[in-house]
């Protein structure tokens, strides 16, 4: 099989502020997969889980051409060879990412089916999707809300907690985006920016403005905190960050109520199924999430969306520049299309 890669920019029209940071625009990796006269296609995005710690751009670009090499001479119908050639390079779960959708897309392709039908599944179970709110001040967040609303159909508002200023004003947030929207449901990421204190604390005050579950309250790390979070918040809690592949997810099955998959970080669809199962298995919600990817990436996430209880899948709807089209958003819910693979056009 041939292997190609290349970078593209995208920038958002809106600067999304989390606890560790601010993201204006990210560079992320193209790939394409060609035998038997088809393409497939797969992305790779950086991203990072704790602050100052991130997968760059150049990383992701110097292992995937790194391992080109490696990989040539297989047959995309070859996956579970190429899987253990993957892991003996030691490649990044982004890089990782990046093959497997493409391996996916060029079976869908070879198929002549789009992946979902390709799996079996019912897109009438396909939740809506929440869009994000980052942390800004009450009225830029009241300005968010309403730039929104004139993008899509809103059902769900994903807020962005953990401001350095402290709870007081991520209540003030949490107040003003209720001013705007109070019939509109709500759900709380911290992306580990409370103490544990702060996290009980914002929990029962966050259980009385009507959100419906709190992600990743702790900082990476502290882990063995959550079991005494979940004794005392009456909000069920999601992790993100602390939970990356399959293996780990058992480890935080008594601690929490759900898992957010995310693609990047399982290293692709074969991995993000295999989480899918185990936290179904373990009795947990599953919630499918992205960091800065294009419609690319979050298309092959909407074929895995009928196996989901919540959908964060909003990244490239806040995109100026994204160079693909894929799942379009209906109604508030984002569903794929009924071409053979990822049904992804440039």
């Amino acid at each position: 099989m041939k292997i190609k890669v290349s970078t593209f920019t995208v920038h958002k029209k809106f600067p999304l502020q989390i606890s560790r940071g601010t993201t204006s625009k990210t560079t992320n990796l193209w790939l394409k997969i060609a035998a038997d006269g088809m393409e497939g296609w797969g992305e790779a995005s950086p991203f990072s889980v704790v602050k100052n710690q991130r997968i760059t751009t150049e990383q992701l670009l110097q292992e995937i051409t790194s391992a080109i090499p490696h990989l040539q001479d297989f047959h995309p119908l070859q996956r579970q060879a190429i899987a253990v050639k993957l892991n003996q390079l030691s490649l990044s779960s982004g890089a990782k990412a990046a093959i497997d959708i493409a391996l996916h897309d060029w079976l869908g392709k070879k198929a002549g089916l789009p992946l979902w039908q390709l799996w079996g599944l019912n897109l009438e179970r396909i939740q809506p999707i929440s869009v994000t709110v980052g942390i800004n001040t009450a009225e830029a967040a009241i300005q968010r809300v309403r730039d929104w609303q004139d993008t899509i159909t809103v059902k769900i508002l994903k807020l962005k907690l953990g401001n350095p200023l402290g709870i007081a004003a991520d209540k003030a947030m949490v107040e003003a985006v209720k001013s705007v929207a109070p019939d509109l449901r709500l759900t709380v990421d911290a992306n580990g920016g409370w103490s544990l204190a702060d996290a009980i604390a914002m929990s029962k005050w966050l259980s009385n403005q009507g959100v419906e579950y709190i992600e990743q309250p702790l900082p990476v790390g502290e882990e063995t905190k959550l079991a005494t979070l979940a004794n005392h918040s009456p909000l069920p809690i999601f992790v993100d960050e602390s939970c990356f592949t399959s293996e780990e997810i058992p480890k935080l099955a008594n601690s929490v109520a759900g898992v957010n998959v995310k693609i990047m970080k399982t290293g692709g669809l074969t991995e993000a199924i295999k989480a899918i199962h185990v936290a179904q298995a373990c009795g947990l919600k599953v919630m499918l999430g992205c960091y800065s990817d294009s419609s690319l990436a979050n298309t092959a996430m909407a074929h895995l969306a009928p196996w989901a209880d919540y959908l964060d899948l909003d990244s490239h709807l806040n995109l100026f520049d994204d160079p693909f089209r894929g799942a379009m958003v209906e109604d508030g819910r984002l569903l794929p299309n009924n071409q053979p693979g990822l049904g992804v056009s440039a």
